[in-house]
């Protein structure tokens, strides 16, 4: 995770977010862990090194604005399956499985994003 939380935050206060109705690409030939997910994510919107959080919490704040994304917006996950067969069982801290990948889902259709898996 440190990786993902070392990343500069673009548009942090700056009002420096795109416009609403935005379209993005999230590559998911790659990832195959949970910093790998973030990395990724923070690519897709806010292009190389760009970040987008480092777990749900941090990806719901960031779909709120002020992360160079504002809603509602759509998504074209690629090799969306890669992920889901790595992140379909990821563990918490305390070792208890869940499926982050549908719950990374759940927090984009809330905060309005469209996704479409190819």
């Amino acid at each position: 995770m440190d990786h993902v939380r070392g990343r500069p935050r673009p548009g942090t206060g700056s009002g420096a977010d795109r416009p609403s109705g935005g379209a993005y690409v999230l590559d998911g030939r790659y990832i195959t862990d949970v910093p790998g997910l973030y990395l990724a994510l923070g690519e897709a919107f806010n292009g190389p090194g760009g970040y987008f959080g480092a777990n749900l919490d941090a990806l719901h704040d960031c779909l709120g604005g002020g992360f160079g994304h504002t809603g509602p917006a759509t998504l074209l996950w690629r090799d969306s399956a890669v992920a889901r067969e790595h992140l379909a069982r990821a563990l918490t801290s305390d070792g208890q499985a869940y499926d982050l990948f549908s719950a990374v889902l759940d927090v984009l259709a809330g905060r309005g994003v469209r996704v479409t898996l190819a």
